[in-house]
């Protein structure tokens, strides 16, 4: 089944998508949470208008995410958090911490499921390579190195 996406769909598409999906997944899941909706003719029509109307204001989002992808390159978060004597951390460092580590020290508002913490989660103390995902190809990396307190 053919659906276009109504906003972000984790390793399925971004906004805006046209994508084929199995029809249970479209019916149970899609549709319902409002994510798609079904790529009629109809609707098709009224997305290609729509995408012609937005296609200058992506050229002026691109480049800002390039601007904050400037700015955010070969930057470092230093994350606080108690360990043990031989480096385990109590508990784990997270995207919401990274998050909220962003904006304390840098001031910059990014929003944590845009934030990917390779392994999901860190569980001792040292560096880390950070991802994150400004917009649908611009990626930006970051170091997180976590002390401890």
């Amino acid at each position: 089944m053919e659906v276009i996406l109504i906003q972000d769909v984790a390793k399925l598409g971004y906004k805006d998508d046209i994508v084929n999906v199995k029809n249970g997944y479209a019916n149970n899941y899609l549709f319902p949470m409002g994510m798609a909706i079904m790529a009629t003719a109809t609707n098709k029509k009224i997305h290609a208008e729509n995408m012609r109307q937005r296609a200058f204001k992506e050229e002026r989002i691109r480049k800002e995410a390039e601007t904050l992808k400037e700015s955010l390159e070969g930057k470092t978060i230093r994350v606080a958090a108690k360990a043990s004597a031989n480096g385990q951390i109590f508990g784990s460092v997270n995207n919401i911490q990274v998050a909220e580590a962003l904006k304390e020290q840098y001031n910059y508002d990014i929003d944590r499921k845009k934030i990917v913490v390779d392994g999901s989660r860190v569980k001792e103390i040292g560096s880390y390579p950070i991802t994150i995902n400004i917009h649908k190809d611009i990626k930006a990396e970051i170091t997180l190195e976590v002390f401890a307190e």
